[in-house]
């Protein structure tokens, strides 16, 4: 060993120190030796011990991250000291070759000092674990060692006279640098933590998010090892396997990438424009605030792409080396070399080093690894600063919207349309073109580049192939706009399908009693028709774009080697052939995407422009009143940017937000000082237009009293109100608010408006939950009934999203809001309008006349019902806009007589109802019992069906490990076979075969390029050729022309290649056209179908969810994923066949590969479902946030709650940024380890092919295949995540795809009903017995009765009865198990169900219109002449208003009948029923939304214009059926009297007379 240290040459003594110890070269690289093996003696000890106490990994969460001084840039050096360590290595062995004898001091020393260098990061990374930087100095001293040694070296070399030209002199002067700038860094060290050497070392805490335990995001505080590598991420996406990803597991975001600080950056950035420039009317550029809060991170991520562009180049040059000097191995002549010996031994040239392939080898993985390492970091920085720019862009976009004058929402100029278009669309543009701008400035280089690199290896013939790139491109630009426009068309279609198919399902019962249900059905189908049609548009356009994207280096490559074959005299070497194909791959790359990036970049104009638009509309006034409170928000900010309180949310509890405590305003009551809470001094407010709504207004409001507004409808009561909130555009006057009022205002808006929580947090609404006050509250509401009807009791979820409310429901809870309020002043807008008489009452008397009026709050109720003015202390009469009168009662009866007599006679007519009230059952109840039929009906469901977003209670997620596992199924094949067999197996024929075409005539043309570059004229040896190619000029013709003999076999391959291309692209995006038709026409039929009970049963959110997202996913995103894995997946598995069959080596190192590319795939795919859910899921309530405050943006403002609806704003932004980051996070993860698997497997490929004895044009071949493996290795496994997120859709669809239809046929043939059934209107019921569900009890038990034609029939009886179940069946609705019941002689249970229910007319208690015309609402059929519509409007009394209407009978209606009244609306279902002249009419409580005067008007109708049919009513009000020829009472589901209701009344004991008295 001692002898070969130095090398054993003959003749020569190694050991010689004749002319001084230094002057010998093998001295000085012992020499070099020492300090690594002092830093290794030094630190293994001191590692072991440290490793050994730090078994308590606790408290090592926070310390970790502390970094030292120079922390980054000390990483940078090691790794760049590591890859000089492994250069010198090279040429140290590289060198040794060339020597006679074995010289180990060539390469010792630098292997060595290779351990050492990972040594001393490791070392140093414990250190920095441990917070210990005393033990740093052991570092300092190898550093100042190893630069003394390193320096001696190279003043020998230098005195030697070598220089710049060796290779070793060149090393050397790196490797002193990078000591000298690392003792640098270590003496940076002492200096700022004065850790030695001075008196009092510095204290350090960590950073302030890592002291709070909550952040989970480590990527800004973890070393760079582990940022490049996400290596932190391990624990979190291992761990998934054993349990779901939840939010908890999450944590919070770091402070830098909160909402928050993002939206002060960019805010500031915003208004210092604002104030720089001179003109007020320019808007300040968002493009220029974005740059300035955002471009550092941008510039910093486009460099970390340039530099991995750069190395991309690498691979190819690479693999051009490797296959050039594969067989000429470097036999230099040897008389040149001992001119190159100083020291004894060799030097060499880099360039001579650069001609070992295994060397280059080396260099090629160094270079993969690295470059991969580069673009994730690039593509990691741009999805982290477009997160951040999302989030301050949300924030800011809320700040706005919490300003925007209401005249503005409700004149239309912003919808909240536009509002929710901003925020899910704008937004996310604009993230997504920062994601994808360093591509524009980065990918022009690499073409540029690339096409150099492509002149310099193949001459003019390159240009003929790049020119053939870039004029396709302007081609592969079109599609990609053609494509954006037919998706902009598609959108609209499915728009106002999706707008289609809910107001079917809103209306399906109605549709289905008036068997209706099939003509809206192909309402859908028509419009499902033209947005299939433009999807097929859209289909074929994203084939082309495909087949451009796998064509194009086709044709680019046959252009070019036809090309050279006929142009160039140099024939074609592998080397340069296969270098070039790799450089046509990397260019498509580019091309391809910029298309993309450039059509994201003109969207991100348009949403920048939308954006500007939106920050610029008008604001609400500043009152005096207001700026008290306005400066808070920025309060908050501070408070944020500053002491980092992130204790704002205490995740179990309610809100507690340290600033927002409520103004306590209850103290100053002792003496009711100011009489006037509220004056209005000549007010005149308008609702933006320059025309005055209010005008004239004169009046005050008395503290502690209550204050009633009335007037008819429409004459400003409401606007009123709002005038005094500040809502309103004042054009003159003034509002006065006595000082201690206008804090807030507890206000109930006449449309009610719910939050999407628990019903207690939409009654306490931020207040602390007092449970004295919160009870006394629900009681005055009356609201326990109902809250003990849902599932969850007050902790129920109620809003969009939660559970559906009837009208009353929602706006008792709004009122309760407003009286659990602590507030002086309290506005209820009409609040008894959808009560009725019962809880009206109860709300007067309990609510306000006791809960309010005892607390001596000022109340100002506006309303219709008369009868309560007595309880008004002062009132306010309005009339068109101004004020009436103004006083209490008294005045207003001695004052204005004429006024008070009106009052009188609508009092006495309200009176009467009062009197007639003896109601049966009041609408309130009807509300609790389709509640409670929804949820008892829920409960059977949810056995059965588990799968209900909503629904999923995560109550069970303790250690049930067997659940979370069977959750997280694999791929449902099952799924995807299903999906596959609705697009047809002949497209799934075509397209499996003609994938498997495609991809081998690509691997055939590639290893045709192999034999014929490495075609052999004259059959030389492999060697000469290589050596006589360049200088190979004798034209020989005969060789030329068996030269180009390969061109015509090439030339149809290529051809093959692309017409394959075409074809598979074809077949899988119309497979998927194919089957998204069929899956959407089988669920429309499917549940247009199913019975009605479907319906009560599955909650409509979600049967619109399977119609929105699901089929959106099926239609648009499935095809283009499938293709894409499809793809991916061949072309690796034929990469990998072509690298086993030329060098069989290779097989063995793929085991392991594979292995480690199994657990991969199978860690990241779990993890990525889950983070996938949790980022759809945490979007959902952001969005809702969004629109929920726009709609309430009244109520928020009146409450002055704005700093709360902001935080939690925040908090449900950065929710959503969490899961999103951490989502990116994993891809990278993903992404930087099958980028690592796929440099080793480029790595063995070129060992085994360097090993191996193949044809350099195989190896070529090889290369150039596993360099395209690293591309797709990572799209297999992403594609795969997808397509398991996807198939999910398929799925939830399909679940539907089972349900049960009704039986449509009957038993009778439609030919054997009479025309004219039913003639008379006779009804024979016997023995009838009823249910909703054979798993249901029964409803109606053994009813018998008898109908006479034209009789006048009333049912009635208390709630659950079974009243409204009969009238159901007679449309044979629900399931009659016994009995029948017969109409004019035909038993209905026999009919098809076409045919009876087309021939009955039902009036339902909801009027349901149709968006449409008013001649679709009444005759969809198309059946009737418009005399017959028109003498049915005008039974309805309805002719006049229709007349009005512009257009007639085909005037709008609007969604739902907005546009009319809902008096109207019930009119016209009564029109509707009066179209269909049949002879029995069921009217099922039609007149519960109806005012006294229109029922009057109903009751005479149906006296006149039904004198002669049967006419059967259902009765809640019992006064509306006194009258009746014939009633039947109800009791728990079985008939108990029937008789003519002054027989009944006649008998003191019935239950008929009970009811009637119970209810006076």
């Amino acid at each position: 060993m001692a002898i070969s240290f130095c090398g054993n040459d003959i003749g020569k003594n190694a050991y010689s120190v004749d002319d001084g110890v230094l002057a010998n070269g093998c001295f000085v690289d012992a020499l070099n030796l020492v300090p690594h093996v002092f830093l290794l003696f030094i630190t293994f000890p001191i590692l072991f011990i440290g490793w050994g106490s730090q078994s308590s990994k606790v408290q090592i969460h926070h310390n970790t991250w502390l970094h030292f001084p120079g922390h980054n840039l000390r990483w940078i050096l090691t790794f760049t000291l590591l890859f000089v360590h492994v250069c010198e290595i090279a040429e140290g062995i590289v060198s040794n070759t060339q020597m006679e004898s074995n010289h180990l001091h060539l390469f010792m020393p630098a292997l060595m000092g290779f351990i050492a260098a990972t040594t001393s990061v490791v070392y140093y990374h414990n250190i920095e674990t441990a917070n210990f930087p005393k033990l740093l100095l052991a570092l300092f001293i190898y550093w100042i060692l190893a630069f003394i040694t390193k320096m001696i070296k190279l003043w020998k070399f230098a005195e030697a006279s070598l220089g710049v030209r060796e290779l070793r002199f060149c090393i050397t002067a790196v490797l002193v640098v990078l000591y000298g700038l690392l003792m640098a860094v270590e003496i940076n060290v002492i200096r700022v933590r004065k850790y030695v050497f001075f008196a009092n070392p510095q204290r350090v805490k960590p950073p302030e998010d890592l002291q709070d335990l909550g952040v989970r995001f480590l990527q800004p505080f973890v070393n760079l090892l582990s940022k490049a590598t996400y290596w932190w991420m391990n624990p979190l996406i291992i761990g998934a396997h054993k349990r779901p990803i939840e939010l908890k597991k999450i944590g919070k975001l770091p402070i830098a990438m909160r909402a928050l600080t993002n939206y002060i950056r960019l805010k500031d950035s915003y208004e210092e424009q604002r104030h720089k420039t001179e003109d007020p009317e320019k808007s300040p550029s968002i493009w220029k605030s974005m740059y300035r809060a955002f471009g550092g991170p941008i510039l910093l991520s486009s460099t970390f792409r340039y530099m991995a562009d750069l190395l991309g180049f690498a691979g190819p040059l690479c693999i051009s080396g490797i296959v050039e000097h594969l067989h000429n191995s470097t036999e230099i002549d040897r008389t040149n070399k001992t001119a190159n010996m100083t020291f004894g031994v060799y030097f060499m040239s880099s360039t001579e080093l650069l001609q070992n392939t295994s060397v280059l080898a080396v260099l090629l993985f160094l270079a993969l690894v690295l470059q991969r390492t580069f673009l994730q970091a690039s593509y990691y920085v741009t999805i982290e600063t477009g997160i951040n720019l999302r989030g301050a862009l949300l924030a800011m976009i809320y700040n706005k919207i919490l300003r925007l004058s209401t005249s503005n929402m409700s004149m239309g100029e912003m919808t909240l349309g536009q509002i929710n278009n901003l925020v899910a669309i704008e937004t996310n543009q604009l993230m997504w073109f920062l994601f994808l701008c360093p591509n524009l400035w980065a990918m022009p280089v690499q073409i540029i580049m690339g096409v150099i690199l492509l002149y310099y290896l193949l001459g003019h013939s390159a240009l003929i192939g790049a020119g053939v790139i870039l004029l396709l491109a302007p081609v592969q630009y079109l599609i990609a706009t053609k494509l954006a426009d037919t998706q902009k068309s598609t959108l609209d279609y499915s728009t106002d399908r999706l707008k289609k198919t809910t107001e079917i399902l809103k209306g399906i019962k109605l549709l289905k009693l008036y068997a209706w249900e099939n003509i809206f059905c192909d309402r859908v189908e028509e419009t499902r028709g033209k947005e299939l049609t433009s999807l097929k548009t859209f289909a074929l356009y994203t084939s082309m774009s495909i087949f451009m994207n796998a064509a194009i280096p086709i044709a680019a490559v046959l252009a070019t080697f036809v090309t050279h074959a006929y142009i160039e005299e140099v024939r074609l070497s592998p080397a340069r052939a296969f270098a070039s194909l790799a450089l046509f791959h990397i260019l498509v790359t580019p091309l391809f995407l910029l298309s993309t990036v450039v059509r994201f970049a003109v969207k991100a104009l348009v949403s920048v422009q939308k954006l500007s638009e939106f920050l610029q509309s008008d604001e609400i006034g500043d009152d005096s009143w207001r700026n008290g409170e306005m400066s808070m928000s920025l309060e908050v900010g501070k408070k944020y940017k500053y002491h980092g309180d992130t204790k704002a949310i205490n995740r179990k509890g309610r809100y507690r937000m340290d600033n927002y405590e409520q103004p306590m305003r209850r103290q100053l009551r002792p003496t009711e000082t100011e009489d006037v809470a509220v004056q209005v001094n000549d007010g005149f407010f308008t609702w933006g237009s320059n025309l005055s709504t209010l005008t004239d207004i004169n009046i005050r409001i008395p503290t502690g009293q209550l204050t009633m507004i009335v007037g008819q409808v429409g004459c400003g009561k409401s606007s009123l109100l709002l005038a005094m909130l500040g809502e309103m555009q004042t054009i003159s006057g003034k509002v006065y608010w006595s000082n201690k009022n206008r804090y807030s205002v507890a206000y109930a808006a006449q449309k009610s408006w719910l939050l999407n929580a628990t019903v207690e947090e939409n009654i306490t609404f931020g207040s602390p939950f007092n449970k004295q006050r919160y009870k006394a509250v629900i009681d005055a509401c009356s609201l326990q009934p109902d809250i003990d009807l849902l599932p969850f009791g007050d902790q129920t979820e109620i809003g969009e999203r939660g559970i559906n409310l009837s009208g009353g429901q929602r706006q008792r809870i709004c009122v309760a809001r407003a009286l659990y309020q602590n507030t002086n002043i309290v506005f209820l807008d009409d609040p008894f309008s959808a009560l009725d008489i019962h809880l009206s009452d109860h709300l007067m008397q309990e609510g306000i006349l006791k809960f309010l009026q005892d607390d001596k709050r000022t109340v100002v109720l506006v309303t219709h019902k008369l009868q309560y003015l007595i309880h008004a202390d002062w009132i306010i009469a309005m009339k068109d806009g101004s004020v009436l009168r103004e006083g209490t009662l008294k005045d207003i009866q001695t004052h204005d007589v004429e006024l008070y007599e009106h009052w009188k006679t609508l009092m006495n007519r309200q009176d009467q109802e009062l009197e007639k009230e003896t109601e049966m059952e009041s609408q309130t109840t009807l509300e609790r019992k389709t509640l409670r039929r929804a949820f008892y009906s829920r409960e059977a469901k949810n056995h059965i069906d588990d799968e209900d977003e909503e629904e999923e209670v995560e109550e069970d997620d303790d250690d049930n490990m067997s659940t979370t596992t069977s959750r997280r199924s694999k791929i449902q094949w099952k799924m995807c076979c299903r999906y596959l067999s609705s697009g047809g197996f002949l497209m799934v024929f075509l397209m499996v075969s003609s994938k498997l075409a495609k991809h081998s005539v690509m691997v055939a043309i590639d290893y045709w390029l192999a034999a014929w570059t490495s075609s052999n004229p004259h059959n030389q040896s492999l060697a000469d050729s290589f050596l006589n190619a360049t200088n190979y000029t004798q034209n020989n013709d005969t060789q030329i022309a068996q030269h180009r003999s390969y061109v015509p076999v090439f030339i149809i391959l290529c051809g093959a290649a692309i017409v394959l291309c075409l074809i598979t692209s074809l077949t899988v995006e119309f497979l998927g056209v194919a089957a998204a038709t069929n899956l959407h026409h089988n669920l429309l039929n499917k549940i247009i179908h199913a019975p009605i009970r479907f319906f009560d049963v599955t909650p409509l959110g979600q049967i619109l969810n399977r119609f929105s997202a699901d089929t959106n996913i099926i239609d648009q995103h499935i095809p283009p994923t499938l293709e894409s894995l499809t793809r991916s997946t061949l072309l690796c598995l034929s990469a990998i066949g072509v690298i086993a069959f030329i060098t069989p080596a290779f097989l063995i190192a793929l085991v392991p590969l594979a292995v480690a590319f199994y657990f991969i795939q199978k860690y990241f795919r779990v993890a990525s479902k889950d983070l996938q859910d949790l980022d759809d899921s945490t979007q959902l309530p952001l969005l809702c946030h969004f629109s929920e405050t726009a709609e309430g943006l009244t109520t928020i403002r009146a409450f002055r709650h704005e700093a709360r609806f902001k935080q939690r704003m925040l908090e449900l932004t950065d929710t959503n940024n969490t899961a999103y980051l951490f989502l990116s996070a994993a891809n990278r993860w993903l992404e930087v380890r099958t980028d690592y698997l796929g440099a080793v497997i480029v790595l063995t490929a070129a060992v085994a092919a360097i090993w191996s004895t193949s044809q350099s044009g195989l190896v070529g071949l090889g290369l150039t295949y596993a360099l395209t493996v690293t591309n797709y290795l990572n799209w297999v496994v992403r594609n795969l995540a997808d397509l398991e997120v996807q198939m999910a859709a398929v799925k939830k669809v399909n679940s539907f795809l089972s349900t049960e239809s009704e039986n449509y046929e009957g038993s009778m043939d439609v030919s054997q009903v009479p025309e004219d059934w039913p003639q008379h209107g006779e009804i024979k019921i016997h023995d009838l017995c009823v249910r909703y569900d054979t798993m249901l009890k029964p409803v109606l038990k053994h009813v018998n009765a008898h109908i006479n034609p034209g009789q006048k029939v009333g049912i009635c009886g208390r709630t659950g009865s079974g009243k409204s179940s009969l009238s159901l069946a007679f449309f044979n609705m629900v399931d009659v198990f016994e009995g029948k019941i017969v109409i004019d002689g035909i038993d209905i249970c026999k009919l098809p169900l076409q045919t009876l229910r087309s021939r009955l007319s039902i009036i339902l208690q909801d009027p349901v219109l149709f968006s449409g015309s008013i001649r679709l609402n009444l005759d969809p059929e198309r059946t009737c002449t418009d005399d017959r519509l028109w003498e049915a409007l005008e039974i309805a009394q309805l002719k006049n208003m229709v007349k009005a209407l512009p257009g007639g009978l085909d005037a709008v209606v609007t969604e739902g009948g907005e546009n009319f009244s809902v008096g109207q609306r019930q009119l016209f279902c009564l029109a509707r029923a009066f179209v269909r002249k049949s002879s029995i009419l069921i009217m099922d409580e039609a007149t519960a939304s109806i005012d006294m005067a229109t029922e009057n008007i109903l009751q005479k109708v149906v006296m006149t214009a039904f004198a002669d049919r049967t006419v059967v009513t259902i009765a809640h009000l019992v006064s509306s059926i006194l009258e009746a020829e014939q009633v039947l009472v109800f009791s728990s589901g079985t008939l108990v009297e029937s008789d003519s209701a002054p027989n009944l009344l006649a008998q003191e004991n019935s239950l008929f007379s009970i009811l009637v008295r119970t209810h006076k």
